[in-house]
């Protein structure tokens, strides 16, 4: 088993460099990250360690490649929470030192106030370096007024080298992670909606309900990943000279799209839990005849390609994506959707309320669809 998992993790991790080399996507921008964040540590070297020959030279390359962040806003805040921090840990060690005149005791009573110190919320993950900046001074001695210059003075270069190297070298903008998570949630969607018509075309059982149900569990998922996507990509534009130095340099899709796909999955989750309530022992709805239910099928295979001609339509201009495929698609799903409506004056009462339900719910969504037609087909 561990070898069978290793040997897994070797062919994913070949995988993910084959792509960095080959392709835009994740795996190139975190090895160009990586390679930014070494550039920038050896660069705090050569200035501090080589050419200045600093006593604790140690501090620039540490501060350089801890700055070397996501987003160039990212690095310039977490540059500041650095040195406050590491300002702060410097004094609490130098006047704990001062007050016992023993290194054990001066810890004792300095890396409680750091530790404290580096909880508070203002400084998130970069509150460690508080504690460890006590630890290094008391360990090393490193506690006159002269130690302390030179600490403080290494440690802003490194944050300058770190920030300057993230800015002015390839500056990250996520704008990939956007379309990528548009992408996923199509893919899923149109996925999880051919399951369902196929299920729904052989009378589906409760089993197949609990199924749809972790699969819209998992799209709920992308749907939170696409909002951090958009918290990435309008923090990556903070003091990103990325729009002047880059060629190609283009918008993020719209927010439009982001409402459309919260809606979208709003109005699938209201189907699967109408089929849910009338599946199983314990029926909240009667469950629908068999040609009510192919008709239902029919319209979700529809609804299904037009999230598949979602899922394509990032990166084509606007005059080249085949729109009339999503429109026919559509066209197949109202029709279905007509279908399934119809005669329900003939039907018994327990399942008019629960095709009534699911007509309801489909119809809503086939006024999504509409509703979005307008949305531009690339970038928004």
């Amino acid at each position: 088993m561990r070898m069978r998992r290793f040997g897994w993790e070797t062919a994913t991790t070949a995988a993910s460099l084959r792509r960095a080399f080959t392709s835009a996507g994740r795996e190139r921008d975190a090895c160009v990250q990586a390679l930014k964040a070494a550039a920038a540590a050896v660069a705090a070297w050569a200035v501090v360690g080589a050419w200045w020959e600093a006593p604790m030279a140690l501090m620039a390359p540490w501060t350089a490649v801890a700055l070397v962040q996501g987003t160039v806003y990212r690095s310039v805040r977490t540059g500041v929470q650095q040195f406050a921090l590491i300002t702060a840990g410097t004094l609490l060690a130098a006047g704990a030192a001062a007050v016992t005149g023993d290194v054990m005791a001066a810890m004792a009573l300095a890396l409680p106030a750091a530790a404290l110190l580096g909880l508070h919320n203002r400084f998130g993950d970069q509150g460690v370096y508080a504690p460890t900046t006590v630890i290094f001074a008391l360990a090393y001695g490193t506690l006159s007024g002269e130690d302390m210059v030179h600490r403080l003075a290494e440690t802003a270069v490194g944050a300058v080298i770190g920030i300057s190297v993230n800015a002015l070298f390839l500056p990250p903008v996520h704008l990939r992670g956007v379309e990528e998570a548009l992408t996923s949630l199509a893919r899923a969607n149109s996925s999880l909606l051919r399951t369902m018509a196929h299920d729904l075309a052989k009378e589906y059982a409760e089993e197949d309900t609990a199924r749809w149900r972790s699969w819209m569990a998992r799209i709920s998922a992308l749907l939170e990943g696409l909002r951090d996507a958009r918290v990435w990509n309008r923090e990556s534009y903070r003091f990103n000279p990325g729009q002047r130095l880059r060629r190609g340099f283009r918008e993020p899709p719209s927010i439009d799209h982001d409402v459309y796909w919260e809606r979208f999955v709003d109005r699938t989750s209201a189907i699967v839990d109408n089929l849910a309530a009338a599946a199983g022992d314990e029926r909240g709805l009667a469950q629908p005849p068999a040609d009510r239910l192919k008709l239902l099928a029919e319209l979700l295979s529809a609804v299904a390609d037009v999230c598949e001609w979602d899922r394509t339509r990032w990166g084509l201009p606007s005059d080249t994506a085949d729109r009339a495929r999503r429109d026919a698609a559509r066209d197949r799903a109202e029709r279905a959707l007509e279908s399934l409506k119809s005669g329900l004056a003939d039907e018994d009462p327990e399942t008019v309320v629960t095709v009534g339900a699911l007509s309801a719910s489909g119809q809503q969504l086939l006024c999504l669809l509409r509703d979005a037609s307008g949305m531009p087909s690339g970038q928004g």
